[in-house]
Order: C-alpha cells, then structure tokens, then sequence
C-alpha cells in the first residue's frame, strides 16, 4: 500500500481540479450542467483514482486505478479543446491547462511503469 498523500502526482492533480473549478465557474450558465459538470466530474476523477488505488494490496491494482485515472485525464483534455472549440477559453489559457494535464499525465505512466517493473 501506498500512501497516496505524499505522491506528487496526487498533489499536481489536485491542484488541476482546483484550477478547473475556476476555470468553468466562467463557461456560459448553459454549460453548468454539462460541459461545466463533465470537466469537474472527470477532474475530480483523476486524483479520486489515484488514492483509491493506492489503498489497494497490489501493485497491479494500483496501475489498475491509475489506468483509470489516465482515461480521465484524456477526458478532460479534450473537453479543454472542445472549450477553446467553442470559445469558453483562449489559447494561451488551452496551452496552459494542456500543460497542467500533460504533466500529470506523464507522471501517471512514470508511476505506472515503476509499478509494473519497466523502470
């Protein structure tokens, strides 16, 4: 088991749900129930899985749950452009969240790969 408090990516991807709350308090009230809710729904997700895979009493259990998380970071990625699509955010303010979710995503696979003994 593994203390999922003291993991930075746990901490990085709470920091990105944060910044997406803010970010859709913004969007069109229309959205409040939909794109606004998915983003925050799939956010949330992303450090939710992280801990509850670290409770787990396996290593593969843990990649497991961090697969999940994975699949939830790409769901927000691209709700990030579907924002810019429509015009609920800039580019620079894409460019920025694309570099938030990027960097938990690339700290996910490291924790996967260390998990499953490819590092």
């Amino acid at each position: 088991m593994h203390n999922f408090r003291e993991l930075k990516v746990w901490q990085k991807s709470r920091l990105l749900v944060k910044e997406v709350y803010i970010l859709t308090a913004g969007y069109p009230s229309i959205e409040k129930y939909n794109l606004c809710s998915q983003m925050q729904s799939c956010a949330v997700s992303i450090p939710s899985n992280i801990a509850e895979g670290s409770g787990r009493s396996s290593d593969v259990d843990f990649a497991r749950f961090l697969d999940m998380s994975m699949g939830s970071s790409h769901e927000l990625e691209t709700q990030l452009f579907l924002s810019f699509d429509l015009g609920y955010v800039s580019q620079e303010k894409l460019d920025l969240f694309l570099e938030m979710v990027w960097e938990v995503q690339k700290m996910i696979t490291g924790l996967i790969n260390k998990l499953r003994g490819k590092q």
